[in-house]
């Protein structure tokens, strides 16, 4: 008798702009002009797509990560290529910008888990070239990018063209000809950035405008609001896990990175955001950003044990 062998683990691309987090746990954002004390201070690596790619990682899929990012010898990138292998992902796609400083963030997490943060990223980040697009693309399962970075679009067309499933992590407004609408086959946004690019608060009205621009699957996280989603034409909506959330940062990451783990493996859309939600639910348990993601089997178990969220 022979013993099927299971398939081999999705190899995904991650695109996006990594980031150096400074962040500071405090009771209380301060109000303009006035000083506090923080309780906690960490620093770690982040941005979307790398934050997304270590939820990746430690589900169980392979990955490669590019983008653009300081200059060669750069301390702080030397440190987010120590973190990439790590987490046991592949930096070797990353394109270090001669005289250029990574980005960086300053980061306020209140005592409900709620996350402030100021960013600055140099301009010149984005006439990054990014490798070779065969290389990019070759046996990739999935491409994952974050919609600041519009050097990625020719990529994401051409992943397309390819039949892999392009995830786009919609979190800042866009025009509405933005070409990664179009580029992408699955975009989920954050509610701000939704609201923001369509100019409604209405989550339902406001993808059903975006729906009308690109055929790609469209939905929206909420925090602790739940996932809304359109399917053939329908209005869909899952509640989120009740967890008692201690840091918010990163976990929209983590969901994009679950949900694209999800889409690459073929699970239905319904289990892809049930997955999704209950990785992101998790790492809302635990300080450290993305690298508070949950393994792959702390997601079952905590899946197998929960009372299924409501769906609608």
């Amino acid at each position: 008798m022979t013993t099927q062998s299971r398939p081999a683990a999705p190899n995904i691309l991650c695109v996006g702009m990594p980031v150096r987090d400074l962040v500071f746990r405090v009771d209380n954002v301060p109000a303009r002009g006035n000083k506090m004390r923080a309780t906690h201070f960490t620093a770690y690596s982040g941005g979307n797509a790398l934050n997304a790619a270590v939820a990746i990682s430690r589900l169980g899929s392979r990955v490669l990560m590019s983008g653009p990012m300081g200059h060669s010898g750069e301390k702080v990138a030397e440190q987010i290529f120590e973190d990439l292998a790590r987490e046991g992902i592949d930096g070797s796609a990353m394109v270090q910008m001669p005289g250029l400083v990574t980005p960086i963030s300053s980061i306020m997490i209140d005592r409900t888990g709620e996350r402030t943060i100021v960013t600055y990223r140099d301009p010149r980040m984005w006439e990054v070239t990014l490798p070779d697009t065969d290389e990019l693309l070759k046996d990739r399962d999935a491409l994952l990018t974050e919609s600041r970075c519009g050097f990625v679009r020719d990529l994401c067309f051409e992943a397309k063209r390819r039949g892999i499933p392009v995830v786009l992590d919609a979190d800042r407004a866009m025009p509405l000809d933005e070409g990664l609408l179009q580029a992408s086959t699955h975009i989920v946004f954050s509610a701000e950035a939704l609201h923001a690019t369509t100019g409604t608060g209405d989550d339902v009205a406001a993808l059903r405008t975006i729906a009308a621009l690109t055929p790609a699957f469209v939905g929206v996280t909420n925090g602790a609001g739940g996932m809304t989603w359109l399917e053939n034409g329908k209005v869909r909506h899952m509640a989120a896990f009740s967890v008692a959330a201690v840091d918010t940062l990163g976990a929209g990451d983590v969901f994009h990175g679950a949900f694209t783990v999800a889409i690459a493996e073929g699970q239905s859309i319904e289990a892809a955001m049930r997955f999704s939600a209950a990785a992101a639910a998790l790492k809302c348990t635990r300080h450290g950003g993305a690298f508070g993601s949950p393994q792959r089997a702390e997601v079952e178990a905590f899946l197998a044990e929960s009372a299924m969220p409501q769906l609608a």
